[in-house]
């Protein structure tokens, strides 16, 4: 998901119907301008090289986004597709994170599997968490007035080391203990096949568990 916002400007796009390395393409309504999908980049036309800012979001079930945000309004084109999308994430995918000149993925099955990761981006501190069940997946900035936090699962709480903090993921927000009130800023990040992500960023980094 991406600011359409260009030089203050709000643009409108539309579907260019057309893959660029297997991806969506877009086309602005004001330059005809072609648009990269994953990078969020003018590819051709006067707009080349523009690239529009990369918002956090999420890729999750219906059911658990509504138990979270139950005043959402919904668009949608055709209710009756529904029944048949995908209702899992795939073995093949990644979450990956941009963050500065740095780019990192991480295979969502082995987040699910452990849960949370707690992990750096070039010099950020960050926690990434991923849930099997609502296939919900968080990617956080984790740290604390500029100190560097370290998560844990105790039951079915996250709390921080350094201040034994609890944490609500889906918030960034911590809800008990000495950081009370701290929030934790979200990062952008994209679920893609592992393949088509390295394609678009193919000097990223992949997380590997300390335990291979």
């Amino acid at each position: 998901m991406h600011d359409r916002r260009i030089d203050g400007e709000t643009a409108v796009f539309g579907n260019a119907t057309s893959l660029f390395m297997s991806a969506m393409t877009w086309w602005d309504h004001t330059t005809e301008s072609i648009w990269s999908q994953p990078w969020g980049r003018a590819i051709e036309g006067s707009q080349k090289g523009v690239e529009l800012f990369l918002l956090p979001s999420q890729v999750t079930t219906w059911s658990a986004w509504r138990a979270e945000h139950p005043q959402t309004v919904v668009m949608i084109n055709d209710f009756d597709r529904l029944a048949n999308l995908r209702q899992t994430f795939d073995e093949n995918f990644v979450i990956g994170v941009t963050l500065a000149d740095e780019a990192k993925a991480y295979r969502f099955t082995e987040v699910a599997e452990v849960t949370l990761i707690n992990d750096m981006i070039g010099e950020t501190a960050v926690l990434v968490w991923a849930s099997e069940t609502s296939f919900h997946t968080y990617v956080r900035v984790a740290e604390s007035i500029d100190e560097p936090l370290t998560f844990y699962m105790e039951g079915d709480q996250i709390k921080d080391e350094q201040a034994g903090s609890v944490w609500d993921i889906s918030l960034g927000l911590a809800v008990e203990g000495p950081l009370r009130n701290t929030i934790l800023p979200a990062l952008p990040s994209l679920t893609a096949f592992e393949e088509n992500w390295f394609d678009f960023y193919p000097h990223a980094a992949l997380w590997q568990s300390p335990t291979n």
